[in-house]
């Protein structure tokens, strides 16, 4: 009984599918490797948990890549950045806004009396004429006394 194929042929044909397979996993483990480099580079600048996280990969390949799904750092380093920043603007315009103490009415630093209650929120300095704050004893610019304290609020 003759067999419709040779036997060599078939073995030289699995070892050549073999090596392309073997290929293929070994350019798919570089690339893990690679990638995760680069990813964990733009979460962390801390070297020891790149090395860390690379070697996980290394050594468990996709096991090792699900672990470092796991414990990596959700947000990347732009993203704490960008975060950072957005947090600090919105810190920077509250402080900047100003506000009449007792209609809390917006007003600018530079204004004498409130534009809606008349309530004075600065002085004029009877030196210098600088505005000064209401709270100052001496005008922080000529060093003269400041005068007595008007009335807070300015009738119409």
């Amino acid at each position: 009984m003759s067999l419709p194929f040779d036997l060599t042929a078939l073995a030289s044909v699995l070892q050549l599918v073999g090596a392309f397979l073997g290929i293929y996993l070994l350019a798919i483990w570089i690339s893990l490797l690679i990638w995760t480099l680069r990813d964990v580079r733009a979460r962390s600048r801390d070297l020891f948990v790149q090395i860390l996280s690379v070697l996980l990969v290394f050594v468990f390949n996709l096991p090792g890549l699900l672990l470092y799904f796991m414990l990596r750092p959700r947000e990347t380093l732009a993203e704490q950045n960008e975060r950072e920043l957005a947090q600090e603007a919105l810190m920077q315009d509250i402080e900047e806004k100003l506000a009449c103490p007792v209609c809390s009415q917006k007003v600018h630093a530079d204004f004498l009396f409130c534009p809606n209650c008349h309530t004075r929120l600065k002085r004029r300095c009877d030196n210098c004429h600088r505005i000064t704050s209401l709270r100052w004893n001496i005008c922080p610019y000529c060093g003269a006394p400041a005068s007595a304290p008007p009335p807070t609020t300015n009738p119409q």
